[in-house]
């Protein structure tokens, strides 16, 4: 069974109404990014942090996956998939997707502040004042930036092993998840799916750009592919 590998970004989940902070010059629902996604943003005001990401929560709730989330699940029919998300919605996994990877975190979960292996699920609101079992303040599951990604690993072992690989809705240009295209072999065909691809086809070998949004591009390639 070949195996397909995907990497995805805000662009598919910004048509579930998913907001993202790239669409508005560096301001995430108001906020300038390093004032709630950096340690220094959580070291200066860590109120501020927690009810941004309680907020983000709330509208996770609030929001269903597409028809390009939806899409993928049916690649699993036929090949191997693994989803390698910079997403830190669920989306992926309510459609149904059964192998994903978060590079950047997850909203639904929280860990210590102290010691990044104490992680527990989260659905509610975090609140300053609420401790982990080593007495830190629990904190959102995010990589924040100026922070180590730690599935970043792992996500290069699974690309590398790609004989086809999918990137939706993503500027490429947010790293170290940007690199992972130079990790695939070669002659591995790359489809890239966005309504503004910035890549160029000359730039990579077997490179087939869809310049369509996800929820159109993604069930156009993926039928052709089942029909394989």
């Amino acid at each position: 069974m070949k195996k397909i590998v995907v990497l995805t970004g805000a662009g598919i989940s910004a048509e579930s109404g998913i907001k993202t902070f790239r669409d508005a010059d560096g301001l995430w629902e108001g906020h300038d990014i390093m004032e709630v996604a950096s340690p220094i943003g959580w070291k200066n005001n860590p109120e501020i942090v927690l009810d941004f990401y309680n907020k983000r929560r709330l509208q996770l709730s609030e929001v269903q996956p597409n028809e390009a989330h939806y899409s993928l699940v049916k690649l699993e029919e036929k090949y191997q998939v693994e989803i390698i998300t910079q997403n830190v919605d669920d989306l992926h996994e309510r459609s149904g997707s059964k192998n994903v990877i978060h590079l950047h975190g997850e909203l639904l979960k929280m860990r210590s502040s102290i010691n990044p292996n104490l992680i527990y699920t989260c659905k509610n609101k975090i609140k300053l004042g609420d401790l982990c079992i080593d007495n830190s303040q629990l904190r959102p599951h995010i990589v924040w930036f100026g922070e180590e990604v730690p599935m970043f690993e792992k996500a290069l072992e699974i690309t590398s092993k790609a004989d086809i690989l999918f990137i939706i809705g993503t500027s490429m240009q947010v790293y170290p998840a940007a690199n992972l295209i130079h990790y695939v072999n070669k002659n591995t065909p790359i489809y890239f799916i966005d309504p503004k691809p910035t890549i160029e086809k000359n730039y990579f070998q077997n490179l087939i750009i869809i310049p369509e949004k996800a929820s159109i591009g993604v069930p156009k390639i993926i039928n052709q592919l089942i029909d394989l």
